[in-house]
């Protein structure tokens, strides 16, 4: 990855600048770029590698690849194909999931560690000249003028050993892009207000080795009221065990050998290879849920988008997908009024068109991810005691005896999942 830190002063002065190397900062870079639009993309850290974060890209980005052409490199990148979805109940399999029947190009999901799939979009990025990425420069605030957004503070060379130490510079744009994340320093320093709904759930992650003879299915595991997905990512599992909101400090204090019992229960296969996997707590990592939406994605100068604008569960694997059809949609919108002459009062008038855009989408996607959270994910949890106390099989849960039943159903949670409500295509031009 070619990438580039400034150093004070800075002469560029992009039109557009977005704050957060995410999917959702990535794409929209490389379509603004694209249409001719000069544009900065901060990145806070020195690059990409970072685990745990979401590997998943659906076939509705896939299908905005296809649209640019980029489909066929893309694959080219080390990756699994899924083509289904599956899941085991209290040692029972089902499929859950069949995306060889979507609408798409690309009838499949993609595994693909984030940094693969940033590095990738960077690299088509740069092929345009008005495109740049800094890396260790974190937005940390906001520049006004007579009310209006027009630029934001940056700090440059915090976690670069040969930059000479920190240094803060001020970047002016028509623009700026929150794409920051779900903690984003700039909806916060537009005093933007959020509503949260919570969430009843968080999720450990972790890394477990791959051996010859495990499952190759990437999906759920239910039993004994405990859930655990596994992520086939080859040579490792990147695994989530969902426990109950806070529950994390109750289950260290059992010790470390007790969480490798946990885990054994639901996939016996890992047994044997937990005490050197996740020698200690260092090992887990922690994601704190959260469901949340901002009021208001934009104000004069700033549009908010991904989870900046919308934090989603991570029910589904969606986050990044809907972060890409955010960033998508606004280059639909934006992309040749950057391009062109537009004034900043123009900009602006366009701005709040993103939100009517995408705002429905967002709500049915989180409504959907609240009722598996409160009516599919709490209800296996509660059964914890329960389970432990009983040797007796339970039932296997209707929709799931549906699921296994009727394999046309498959593709209902397949385009749900896949596709989602509203997808976007590429409608941004190329100069």
């Amino acid at each position: 990855m070619d990438t580039h830190t400034p150093s004070a002063p800075v002469p560029t002065s992009p039109r557009c600048c977005i704050a957060g190397g995410g999917p959702a900062g990535m794409v929209l870079g490389l379509l603004l770029a694209r249409a001719g639009v000069p544009v900065v993309v901060l990145e806070k850290h020195l690059d990409f590698l970072r685990d745990f974060r979401g590997d998943t890209v659906h076939p509705s980005t896939l299908e905005v690849l296809h649209e640019l052409g980029l489909l066929d490199a893309f694959l080219q990148r080390p990756h699994n194909r899924i083509e289904e979805l599956r899941g085991t109940y209290e040692g029972r399999s089902v499929t859950i999931a069949d995306f060889r029947r979507l609408p798409t190009h690309a009838r499949f999901l993609v595994l693909m560690p984030q940094w693969e799939f940033l590095d990738f979009m960077c690299d088509e990025a740069r092929r345009y000249p008005g495109f740049e990425l800094w890396t260790d420069a974190e937005a940390t605030g906001l520049l006004q003028d007579k009310g209006r957004v027009n630029g934001v503070k940056v700090r440059v060379g915090a976690r670069s050993p040969d930059s000479g130490g920190p240094k803060d510079i001020e970047l002016h744009a028509s623009l700026i892009v929150a794409a920051d994340g779900r903690h984003s320093t700039l909806r916060d320093a537009a005093a933007l207000p959020h509503i949260s709904y919570g969430a009843p759930i968080d999720v450990l992650w972790m890394r477990i080795p791959k051996l010859p003879g495990d499952p190759e299915a990437t999906g759920g595991h239910i039993a004994a009221g405990r859930l655990l997905v596994t992520l086939n990512r080859d040579d490792y599992w990147q695994c989530a065990f969902v426990i109950r909101k806070g529950g994390r400090a109750e289950l260290q204090s059992r010790g470390i050998a007790a969480f490798h019992a946990e885990i054994a229960r639901i996939a016996p296969f890992f047994a044997a290879r937990l005490p050197e996997a996740l020698p200690d707590w260092e090992a887990v990592k922690l994601l704190e849920v959260t469901v949340d939406r901002v009021e208001s994605w934009s104000c004069p100068g700033l549009l908010c988008i991904g989870d900046a604008a919308h934090a989603m569960s991570p029910v589904g694997g969606v986050g990044i997908n809907l972060a890409v059809q955010d960033a998508v949609a606004a280059a639909n919108l934006l992309a040749a009024s950057l391009a062109g002459n537009a004034t900043d009062k123009e900009i602006d008038t366009l701005l709040p068109q993103l939100q009517r855009r995408r705002e429905w989408p967002v709500r049915v996607t989180q409504a959907a991810q609240r009722l598996v959270q409160d009516r599919v994910l709490m209800p296996v949890l509660s059964r914890k005691a329960a389970a432990a106390a009983s040797t007796a099989p339970r039932p296997m849960p209707l929709p799931l005896r549906l699921l296994g039943r009727w394999p046309w159903l498959r593709t209902l949670p397949a385009r749900a999942v896949g596709i989602g409500v509203r997808p976007e295509h590429v409608q941004s031009p190329r100069k």
